[in-house]
């Protein structure tokens, strides 16, 4: 970007985070934040793929895929996420030309892929310019010149596959985890290696430079205790001979890999629109998000920051390849998997274009003995209303029909392994018919968030180079914080978004009544600044332990009477200690398991007491909000299900005075709120039951399901036993 702009985008930026009463929730700013002249496109299109796999079986020909698409498009399913076909007769190609004359797109973007309604194209199709976009999808001469753009595309990728060395038409999408250079952690390749040393020299310009960034002026991390490095030949030589006591240097390996990623994946998607102008490229992918990401050499926040430009960001959601992570736990986590990869692309198109679609018994994630899963309609009903309660618009399910043979045979399909139609497949078909019905609502909503749930790369990254052999665990402790949090909070019916230092960095603050701070164990400096000045302007900061150990260098962060986090917290962080091992300590009668802190106010108010007697959970008043600091593992205690006095003790003091803006009894809600009407997702995990929906200062005309249309009242609303409904409120 020109020097002369960035000025330009942080005062609109700044402007945008202003909080007039017309935008309490700074939903402009929010919608800024990855504005593209792509991301706008989508946003009048208003896309909302409801996509599934055709996987083609050895008998079927013509005749039969034929019948597969109608029965899709009958239940409501818009498109094709994926096309396997059966070599060597049958191509992706020639079977997406079936598809498209049967009004089946055959890619995972759908009506994304259209060319954008501009002035121009309207005239010459002799359209009015000024047609709404509904309209406009409805015109039978916009629709024949978007379907004759898509088969003249099709056409193209077909012959850029006969003439391509692989047969393949190039990929329109790319994975988060490459091996490229190195393996997980700080495993490096030799290849890996020569880059890694060339990506220092760029990123630190001089030795004396990378001495310090890696704190070789630190007692017993230098080189041989003693040594720093002289020049560039002798960091080639001696770099590996570093201590893994020093931490820093780690950290720039997981970084070198997601920069060496992030670049591959920009080149990947400038070929592919330079191949197709209109045609979306997606990123984001296969690493599940319960994983240590940043000690896989990834950045999902990064890869968002690429897709900007180029397409849509999503997650993979197989149930046996990334829930093993929280005990194979279902409801809740689909939720916070959705929610935080949509919550990293603020403003940017997000879909759920890696969806499981069946049972799966045999299959997943290496190392899992057990990891099977019942997968009917109540759980995947769950699935994709979570997804579009966190923000996605649209879905693409593997798969419509299962392998044949091999590995996953009979499993993720909506259909059965007879090829019948299920009911989970009818369900999906519905949910994808709802979802075209309110595209336009559901591209204007937005989250209404009270609680903001901090999420930092570099804290991941911190806890990751920390994970040496013997606490390799360590590498977990941010994800199981960030999920215990998210438990308490989703239990509540608290709404909630996951919040990054970038978002913070260009003035999202003021979107929370609330921030939380979980494990934060490496606190970058420059945030405590904006998180001062977030208390002073009355929010709401909580933090919990173990935060603030270090800084963003790995270096002990400053925590006495001078020091930027005594004033905004009130206190000296004296020491950390440890609970549940050699003593016991105590908090509320309730015994304590894990960091705990020796704390000394400095103007900071005790709210509760160690059994000890010392301070425990602190507050202090700045300006019109007050920062808490809470001297335990607060998320990460609420890790596990179950511990309902846990939670309690924990939503006391994240919420103070704040409440949600609604409630339901016997179910989990989550709400998005759009001009016109708002839309409430009710997953029930128990038996079937009838919950009560309380939407408190919040007034509507109507009540109804958004799948069926049957009308509801909201004090007595039926959900079905371990399954969901989308409830539609009309202002």
């Amino acid at each position: 970007m020109p020097r002369l702009i960035l000025p330009l985008l942080f005062l609109t930026l700044s402007a945008l985070a202003q909080k007039p009463d017309s935008d309490p929730f700074l939903h402009r700013l929010y919608d800024q934040l990855h504005h593209s002249p792509v991301q706008a496109a989508y946003r009048k299109l208003a896309p909302m793929p409801a996509g599934v796999v055709y996987v083609q079986q050895p008998h079927e020909g013509e005749t039969e895929m034929r019948a597969h698409f109608r029965t899709m498009k009958r239940l409501g399913f818009t498109n094709l996420k994926q096309i396997m076909p059966c070599a060597p007769n049958w191509t992706v190609e020639r079977i997406g030309a079936i598809a498209l004359s049967e009004g089946i797109i055959p890619w995972w973007y759908g009506e994304g892929g259209f060319v954008p309604p501009s002035d121009t194209l309207l005239r010459r199709l002799g359209i009015p310019a000024n047609t709404p976009t509904d309209a406009l999808l409805k015109n039978p001469a916009f629709r024949a010149y978007q379907m004759d753009v898509l088969a003249k595309r099709n056409a193209r990728e077909r012959a850029y596959a006969d003439t391509a060395r692989s047969g393949l038409f190039m990929r329109s999408t790319s994975v988060a985890y490459d091996p490229e250079v190195g393996g997980r952690g700080a495993d490096l390749t030799l290849e890996g290696e020569r880059l890694f040393l060339n990506w220092l020299r760029q990123t630190y310009g001089t030795v004396d430079s990378l001495n310090r960034g890696w704190n070789l002026n630190h007692a017993g991390l230098s080189l041989g205790e003693t040594k720093l490095f002289r020049d560039w030949n002798d960091v080639a030589k001696n770099w590996r001979s570093l201590t893994s006591r020093e931490y820093r240097h780690v950290r720039d390996i997981f970084r070198f890999k997601v920069e060496h990623n992030l670049a591959r994946i920009r080149q990947r998607a400038a070929g592919f629109r330079a191949f197709d102008a209109h045609a979306p490229y997606r990123g984001g992918g296969e690493l599940g998000l319960f994983l240590p990401t940043a000690w896989y050499g990834v950045d999902m926040e990064g890869i968002a920051g690429v897709m900007t430009g180029y397409g849509s960001f999503y997650p993979s959601m197989h149930f046996s390849w990334h829930y093993d992570q929280v005990n194979h736990e279902l409801t809740r986590p689909m939720y916070m998997q959705a929610a935080l990869m949509n919550d990293l692309f603020k403003g940017g198109w997000t879909g759920g274009w890696e969806s499981t679609g069946g049972p799966q018994q045999l299959d997943g994630e290496r190392g899992a003995l057990v990891n099977s899963y019942y997968v009917g309609l109540g759980e995947l009903t769950q699935l994709f209303l979570s997804q579009l309660a966190a923000g996605f618009k649209g879905f693409g399910i593997w798969c419509w029909n299962s392998r044949s043979a091999g590995k996953e045979a009979g499993e993720y399909a909506l259909l059965d392994r007879n090829g019948q139609v299920t009911d989970r497949a009818v369900r999906m078909g519905q949910i994808g018919q709802a979802m075209q019905r309110y595209r336009f609502e559901l591209w204007q909503a937005h989250k209404e968030p009270v609680v903001g749930v901090f999420y930092d790369w570099e804290n991941e990254a911190a806890w990751g180079a920390m994970a040496v052999p013997g606490r390799d665990n360590f590498k977990m402790k941010p994800v199981e914080a960030r999920v215990g949090i998210s438990r308490v909070l989703i239990n509540a019916n608290v709404p909630f978004e996951y919040v990054t230092p970038t978002d913070l960095r260009k003035g999202l603050s003021g979107r929370y009544k609330v921030l939380y701070l979980p494990a934060v164990i490496a606190l970058q400096t420059d945030l405590l600044s904006i998180l001062t000045d977030y208390v002073r302007q009355g929010g709401r900061l909580v933090m919990d332990l173990p935060s603030g150990l270090y800084d963003g260098q790995m270096q002990k962060l400053p925590t006495g009477t001078a020091s930027a986090f005594a004033t905004l917290f009130g206190a000296t962080l004296n020491d950390f200690q440890y609970a549940g091992t050699n003593r016991p300590q105590r908090l509320s009668n309730q015994p304590l398991t894990g960091f705990t802190a020796d704390l000394t106010p400095v103007g900071a108010r005790p709210l509760a007491r160690y059994d000890t007697g010392k301070p425990a959970i602190l507050e202090n008043r700045i300006g019109r909000g007050s920062a808490l600091l809470l001297g335990y593992e607060a998320s990460l205690g609420c890790f596990k299900p179950g511990d309902e006095s846990a939670e309690k003790q924990v939503l006391k003091y994240v919420l103070g005075a704040h409440a949600s803006p609604f409630a339901c009894t016997g179910a989990i809600a989550y709400r998005l709120a759009a001009p016109s009407a708002d839309h409430y997702f009710l997953i029930n995990d128990g038996p079937a039951r009838t919950v009560r929906l309380d939407t408190k200062t919040m007034r509507y005309k109507a009540f109804t399901d958004a799948i069926t249309g049957e009308k509801l009242t909201p004090t007595t609303i039926p959900v079905e036993g371990y399954g969901g409904r989308w409830v539609r409120a009309e202002k």
